[in-house]
Formats: C-alpha cells, structure tokens, sequence
C-alpha cells in the first residue's frame, strides 16, 4: 500500500506502508559522487518534479562482497553496491508533523563495508513500540571515503578528505531540513551506531561542523580511537595509488579509475581498519579524545558500551587458530606483559589462554576505548550510562561467546532477521533480552536516560563506582566489571 506523499525540500517523495508503518527508502541526500564529484565533498542533491517513488533501497557504497563483510553489514547476501549509494531510510509511524524523536543510524562495517539497508536495520519495531520516527544512511566507504592526499599532491589537486564523514553530516544536514514533515522532530536527534559506526560518531562528536546536529548518541562498540594521523593516511594512500599502477604526479586519473580497480587496490592497501576517518586539521582538527576532553561535545548525553567478547567474532572468520601474541603484549604493556596476561587468565573461569589473549583483544580494541570516551565527557555531560552485553551466542559450538555485533538484533527487535537467526539459533533465552535492551534504546531516545521497568536501578556512569549494566538472562547492574583488568591499562592507549 503506498504512504502517503510527503514534500523535500528537492521534490515529493511517495513510500510504501506496511503493517500501519511508512517507509520510504532511496531518498537522495546528496548528488551521486561520480566522476568529476568523486572524492570530493557532498553536494545537495538536484530537485525534481512529479513524485518520486522511494519504495526500494538504493544502492550500498562500493565495497567487496564477503563472508565477514556481510556479517558486520548485516546480510549474507548484500544488495548491489556502487559509487551512486548516498540515501536514506525513514520508518515512521506517520507524516503528520507530530514531531517525534528521531533516531539516526550509522551503519558498521571496518568503514569498507555495510549498508543502512541491511534487514537488522528495519525500523519498524522502533516506529511502532517507541513511536520514534528511525532513519538509516548510506556513506562512502574505503578509500572512496577516506582516501587522504592532501601530503601527496597539495592542495591544488581539489580532492578532500573524509568524505565518508562528510556525508554522514550532509545526512544530518538534510534529516534537520526535512524529518518534520515525516513526523519526525529535528531538534530531538539521537545519532548512534555500531564498530565503525559508533567510531564515526566519536569523530563527530569532535566535529565542529557537527555540532548542534544531534542531541544525544549512543554508541555501541566503538568510540574515539580509531582515527588516524595524517602520517599513517599518507602511507595508506601511496600503497593505494601504487597499487593502482598511478604516480603521484597523476592523481587527477583518479576520477576515471573503475570502482572495481578502486576495491582491487584498496583491499591490499587496507589492513587492520586503516582507512578511517583522518586527523586532516579541517573537518578534524585534532585528536576525538582529546577534543571531547576539552568540551567539543558539551551536553551530550551518551548511551555507551561494548560486548563481553568482541574479538572473538573476528577470531573465528579469520579461519587460523588463534595464537597468544606475546610481541603484542610486550608493546602494549613492557615488562609488566606476564603479570597481565596472568592476571587476564586467573579472571576466566576456564584457564583458557587463548579466551584470555581474546579478552585483552576485546579491551585494548574496543572496552577501554569506550570507557575513555565515558571518562573524557563525564565533566561535559554526566548523563552517561554505560553497558556490557554478555549473552552468549550458542552457535559455532559457542565459540563466538557475546562476540562483536551480536548485541544489534536485540537492539533492534530484529531476531527474526537472516544472518541474526544464524547466530541466535531460535534460542528461547533471545527474546526476553531483545524486548528489554530495545525497551531501553527507546527509553535513552525519547528522554536521554534508559532506565526502564524491566531493569535494575541503573545510574548515571561515574568514576567511584562506575556503575555498569550487564544485559543477559538475568540483567545485573554491576560496579566497575572486569575492574582489575582495566586498570592494567591505565596510562596505555
């Protein structure tokens, strides 16, 4: 059935309804990025006259298709990709300018992967059980998003960098301009997202361009680390343009390389998440940490957290066995590397070795960051409530444990969902959890705080007691979890 017609400010779109939601999908935010616009700033897409059907996805960003990439984006079989992809979604339970919350998502995906179409993403569940009005986006990815030139070629050669960025906040721009009359509230914005995703809104959140475009964020497994030096984005791009069989001299060329040369040479100039958002000292002026530290997000609230055992996910797609590091433990910690590692193993209950290297994965890759993050706003905005997720998946012989990216259908209602049910297995314990942790997204969306009937008493994150709210069968607020662990990391990272 048709939605209703709803007015852009670039022409009428008409979406679909189903089951008493509007959707509409595809909707331009900004001019496809191809040719002469590739690598270059968003611009504002071009109006149109009549009505537009937006009743189907748009394409992903380029990016490879496969089996890890699918999982973190959310499908097994992910939709066709390509440089035309900047759009979004909207679910709302109707247009009629009754101005909701609104809830904006920022996919995962290592910034070379993903979609805002992906079917763990359906907003549905959020529009009808928390009349939240959800939009999800698409950006660029790989080195279509964050390729840095600027110490190759000068600033004459006209290209930008952080595009993948830039467009996430053209996208803000344009739900500002526009979500009312979808029912949605634009000064009433939640941006949140998963990995890559909430390690975009960690950059943003010391964006000065971003400021003001959102009110609240909620970041699941990922937070302001995982950004690079425009040292290590220079030596990315020129493994990049050599692969590419270009010189430095030729960077113009980069308009009329295919994509499909472009995704050749970036999966051999791309390794361990190189190819983030870049220390560029223009969109990004300096360190996230440090310029939140300083008050860049002031009066953010923040709905943060990670899962028990995120690296266990990417242990188990790796298809080696995994080994101790210990060259990485040395670099990490020196000469206290034994006692930590020893210390990791006497907190597991199993005395496995390789869980316990897996924890410190966990922690140095995603746990410790996101407690920094927390620490840093405290002084800013101390409406911060900080989560673990430790449901266990029982799939793969349970060798996954609460991995990386499991804790997204619960968040979302969307058990049902393909590649969630590879990794949920219809287990009976899954729904109950579903229906409270999504209960409380609702919650810190509509008033900035989570608690709910459902749970235990859960206070604001503060440093005495570091109040934290583990969700499982049985959700328990916990003070400070895996406290001698973290303090192993103090004055590292």
């Amino acid at each position: 059935m048709p939605a209703g017609i709803v007015e852009t400010r670039y022409g009428k779109v008409e979406g679909v309804i189903q089951k008493g939601i509007q959707i509409w999908r595809g909707i331009p935010y900004a001019r496809p990025p191809l040719g002469p616009l590739r690598l270059r700033a968003p611009q504002s897409p071009q109006a149109w006259s009549g009505v537009r059907a937006t009743k189907r996805f748009g394409p992903n960003s380029a990016q490879m298709d496969n089996a890890m990439s699918g999982f973190l984006g959310g499908t097994s079989t992910p939709p066709p990709s390509g440089e035309d992809c900047l759009y979004v979604n909207i679910w709302s339970p109707g247009a009629d300018q009754q101005k909701r919350p609104v809830l904006v998502w920022i996919h995962g995906g290592a910034f070379v992967a993903g979609s805002g179409a992906d079917p763990w993403y359906d907003g549905s569940s959020f529009a009808r059980n928390g009349d939240v009005v959800v939009v999800t986006i698409n950006y660029r990815l790989g080195m279509l998003g964050f390729l840095y030139l600027d110490e190759l070629g000068g600033k004459e050669h006209e290209y930008v960098a952080n595009c993948g960025l830039l467009d996430q906040i053209a996208a803000l721009e344009w739900v500002r301009d526009n979500i009312e009359n979808f029912g949605g509230d634009p000064e009433n914005i939640t941006l949140a997202g998963e990995s890559a995703g909430a390690m975009s809104i960690g950059a943003l959140l010391a964006t000065p361009r971003a400021r003001g475009l959102f009110q609240r964020a909620i970041l699941e497994s990922g937070a302001a680390h995982n950004v690079m030096s425009r040292h290590a984005a220079t030596d990315v791009a020129r493994s990049f343009i050599a692969h590419l069989g270009l010189a430095e001299n030729q960077l113009a060329d980069l308009e009329t390389v295919s994509v499909a040369r472009i995704l050749e040479a970036q999966q051999l100039s791309v390794r361990n998440m190189l190819g983030g958002p870049v220390i560029d000292g223009q969109l990004l002026p300096g360190k996230p940490l440090e310029m939140i530290a300083s008050g860049s997000a002031s009066q953010v609230p923040l709905l943060i957290g990670t899962n028990r055992d995120e690296a266990r996910l990417f242990s188990l797609f790796s298809g080696r066995q995994p080994k101790v590091n210990h060259t990485e433990l040395e670099r990490l910690f020196g000469t206290r590397g034994r006692e930590v590692f020893a210390s990791y193993l006497q907190a597991r209950h199993d005395q496995s070795e390789i869980n316990a290297w897996m924890d410190i994965v966990t922690d140095r890759t995603f746990r410790i960051p996101a407690l920094r993050l927390a620490e840093k706003q405290l002084p800013h905005a101390p409406a911060i409530w900080v989560y673990r997720f430790d449901w266990p998946s029982p799939a793969f012989g349970g060798r996954l444990g609460a991995c990386h990216a499991l804790e997204i259908p619960f968040v979302w209602n969307s058990l049902d969902a393909e590649v969630a049910q590879l990794f949920i297995e219809e287990s009976p314990a899954a729904p109950p959890i579903a229906e409270t942790m999504h209960a409380a997204w609702i919650a810190f969306i509509r008033s900035g705080n989570p608690q709910t009937p459902q749970l235990p008493a859960w206070p604001c994150y503060q440093l005495s007691e570091r109040p934290t709210m583990l969700f499982h069968e049985q959700n328990q607020l916990a003070p400070d979890p895996q406290g001698i662990e973290r303090q192993h990391w103090e004055n590292v990272l």
